[in-house]
């Protein structure tokens, strides 16, 4: 038995067939009143409108593409489901794919045009694309940018401000009396994002008047658990171990507490740690874990409402944004409920 119609909801909300299409299709120009009497007949009724027939007529596939450097990375899950509610909530389905952070996949998905692969647009989060790469990009679908790495305005980028987001973990550790604090996730010759971060942890010293120990600065050649494990097994082979860590994400530094553990320290009391990203691990760690907390809702909101405005507007030569996302510090146990060298009040923020 086929479904209920256009005609049938229009009859039942008592409006015409156009009002009803136009309500579908999103159009902005319908009263309120009217718009609430058409959704309820369609919920009434049941009505599905017809995603094929629809994206035909408006020469669009209502798919956009979303791109990251690495799937099985809790930030870009988290990030990634909010991205994909906020497109659902618009009548747009996002598909995902990542790259590994593979030079080669980034730079051929950005060149190649993505309207034949039926994607009206493209959120990408890259990490070894460069803007020469692109600023040879065809004419296409357009795309928006997420992460740390900046192009200086060749596309739309959201992002938070890396710098002060790592100058703000750095500073808490300086607040609450530590005095020699490690960094992991150094990338001398790597990605912005550990080139931002210690930018920032720099800038905290600096403004405290405390010099970096370069010997604190520990690399890691990816971001994961095993790498933050490592790095700071070799920070407490030291006789002048540090009373503090700054990790450049959240599975660092998830992986520098178990290693801190594991040789009969406490956290925070011997050692304190911050992580970077807010993940949910985190929140569950036995101590939990002070971080830096990006506003993933805010991203993912603001990455779909800019696509969204590029593609309704496909020949809109309005210069990139640079769209900017708050970020807090939440203060957890990591930090906080001992390991203080001075009293609590002294601390800039605190965030649960």
């Amino acid at each position: 038995m086929a479904g209920p119609t256009l005609r049938d909801v229009a009859a039942e909300a008592g409006v015409s067939i156009r009002t009803v299409s136009n309500v579908v299709s999103d159009y902005p120009y319908v009263a309120d009143e009217t718009r609430a009497r058409v959704q309820a007949a369609i919920d009434r009724l049941g009505y599905r409108p017809n995603l094929l027939a629809r994206s035909l007529k408006q020469g669009r596939s209502h798919v956009i593409a979303l791109v990251v450097p690495e799937l099985d990375v809790p930030y870009f899950a988290e990030l990634a489901r909010l991205i994909i509610a906020e497109g659902r909530e618009r009548g747009y389905l996002v598909m995902i794919d990542h790259t590994d952070g593979d030079k080669n996949l980034e730079r051929e998905l950005i060149l190649q045009n993505a309207r034949p692969m039926n994607f009206d647009g493209v959120i990408l989060s890259p990490l070894a694309l460069s803007g020469a790469d692109l600023s040879e990009r065809p004419p296409g679908a357009p795309i928006l940018l997420l992460g740390e790495k900046s192009f200086d305005s060749l596309a739309d980028h959201v992002a938070i401000d890396n710098v002060a987001a790592a100058d703000e973990a750095t500073t808490h550790l300086i607040d609450i009396g530590r005095s020699r604090i490690a960094a992991i996730g150094v990338q001398p010759s790597g990605y912005d994002t550990a080139k931002l971060r210690l930018k920032g942890f720099r800038r905290a010293h600096r403004r405290a008047g405390i010099p970096v120990d370069r010997s604190l600065l520990m690399t890691a050649a990816r971001f994961h658990r095993t790498d933050g494990a490592e790095a700071m097994r070799r920070l407490l082979a030291r006789p002048d171990r540090p009373d503090a860590v700054f990790c450049f994400n959240d599975l660092l530094a998830l992986g520098a507490l178990r290693a801190v553990l594991a040789e009969g320290l406490r956290v925070p009391e011997d050692v304190a740690i911050v992580g970077f990203d807010d993940i949910e691990d985190g929140r569950f760690s036995t101590p939990t874990l002070t971080t830096i907390a990006p506003d993933k809702q805010t991203i993912a909101r603001r990455a779909i409402e800019q696509i969204l405005t590029r593609i309704s507007k496909s020949d809109d030569d309005a210069a990139p944004l640079e769209i900017r996302a708050p970020f807090r510090l939440a203060i957890r146990e990591s930090t906080a409920g001992g390991g203080s060298r001075r009293q609590a009040g002294t601390n800039r923020r605190s965030h649960p």
